[in-house]
């Protein structure tokens, strides 16, 4: 499809004359339109649902997430998967985000480097990319060459490919195994996807990587049983998390998770079950790293 004619590049009515308007107006309008956007991807809920399983799938089985795109569709990728670490305890490689042009591309823009459909399909052959990931390619147009480019090279080796885009009907769609269509409409500013657009895609990696670690186990209730407790705020967060499950006094919570090396989840069976540290690492292997059943038990 023809640039101009995209959703993403229509001009938008209710910003029109927007040099003319009082800050207040600028700002009242720009919330308006992004009141707009939960209710997009209310509309999407079923295919988002349709993607955490299968990304769910891969990770039980030893795959990756993969997300992969240019510019502010690359960044919104770093930002989710650089996250998982400290939330959810997970491997750095699990989830990981390749951006074209590099990691130098999260801070100043690469010139040209989202138009090479190739070079897309090799910085994911650089990742050794097998058929038990998930590629999610990441583009507002919906025609970005570089994540089309990795979409089709992962589904020619068997990975699942998935695409995130702000277009109907959008190129990435037709490379894609399933695709996830957000459409919030014209911009406040012609064209300028980091905003609306930008936004929708944040929330929808947010919503797939929370409810897929939720489904691994890495949440109790409404909370993190398996964050990185390697700082002082982190610290005092796993503490109150364990007395917030077990009933633990603060001192009780701070000597079990130091005997734990601060791993929440295992601090929490240890005290539930009068367990050593091996014995509850063991039990909840055995789980799977669930622990609803031990703490109900």
């Amino acid at each position: 499809m023809i640039l101009s004619k995209l959703t993403t590049e229509q001009r938008n009515e209710a910003s029109e004359n927007l040099d003319k308007k009082s800050i207040e107006e600028i700002l009242k309008i720009i919330n308006d339109e992004d009141k707009q956007i939960a209710y997009a991807i209310e509309k999407e809920l079923k295919t988002i649902s349709k993607v955490v399983e299968k990304v769910y799938q891969s990770l039980s089985r030893g795959g990756r997430l993969f997300y992969i795109g240019a510019g502010t569709s690359g960044r919104l990728g770093v930002m989710d998967s650089s996250e998982c670490v400290p939330t959810f305890m997970v491997p750095k490689d699990m989830i990981q985000t390749i951006m074209a042009g590099g990691r130098d591309a999260f801070e100043h823009a690469i010139e040209g480097a989202e138009d090479d459909e190739i070079q897309g399909e090799l910085d994911l052959k650089e990742r050794d990319l097998t058929n038990k990931d998930v590629v999610m390619g990441i583009t507002a147009s919906g025609r970005t060459p570089y994540p089309i480019g990795a979409l089709k090279y992962a589904k020619k080796i068997g990975a699942y490919a998935i695409a995130l885009t702000s277009n109907e009907n959008a190129k990435i769609s037709q490379v894609a195994n399933i695709s996830i269509e957000v459409v919030v409409g014209p911009e406040i500013l012609t064209g300028s996807t980091r905003m609306k657009a930008a936004t929708s895609h944040k929330m929808v990696l947010n919503m797939i990587s929370t409810t897929v670690m939720v489904r691994l186990g890495k949440v109790y209730e409404n909370l993190m049983i398996d964050v990185n407790a390697n700082n002082i705020k982190l610290r005092e967060r796993a503490k109150h998390i364990v007395m917030e499950i077990t009933e633990a006094s603060y001192y009780e919570a701070e000597r079990v998770l130091k005997a734990a090396n601060y791993k929440v989840k295992i601090a929490i069976v240890m005290i539930l079950s009068n367990l050593s540290y091996e014995e509850a690492v063991e039990k909840v292997n055995k789980n799977k790293g669930h622990i609803r059943g031990v703490i109900e038990g």
